[in-house]
């Protein structure tokens, strides 16, 4: 697979390492749409942080997708978004209020209505 838009390189896809511990190189598309969640989630929350009048210093998001069998084939069963952050100007109720509106505002996110996604967001 590669990504020709921003010529970042060429990735190996494997389904059999979706399930290794060690995926020898290659990654999965679950994995993928981890990166495209975790990266758009982390551009929307840091505009609404700025918007409610605060200053992001640190923003630590990762993205953890599930896969799960669906008769027939397989479908992602879950997304879970974890932030940990540093922000000035925003207490902890008006953190979680911004973090959540980003996870319903977040392009991928509404691409990814179908699959559960739950949000686990706190201040540093």
């Amino acid at each position: 697979m590669e990504l020709t838009s921003s010529g970042v390189g060429t990735f190996e896809v494997s389904f059999p390492k979706r399930a290794a511990d060690d995926a020898g190189g290659t990654t999965s598309p679950e994995e993928l749409i981890a990166a495209a969640h975790s990266s758009c989630y982390a551009m929307q929350l840091s505009a609404l942080i700025g918007e409610a009048g605060g200053t992001p210093q640190s923003l630590d998001i990762r993205a953890d997708v599930s896969l799960g069998p669906h008769d027939p084939g397989f479908k992602l069963t879950g997304i879970v978004l974890t932030v940990r952050a540093e922000v000035d100007g925003l207490d902890a109720a008006g953190f979680a209020r911004v973090a959540q509106a980003a996870k319903e505002s977040c392009p991928v996110s509404k691409a990814l209505t179908g699959v559960a996604i739950t949000l686990d967001a706190a201040l540093e």
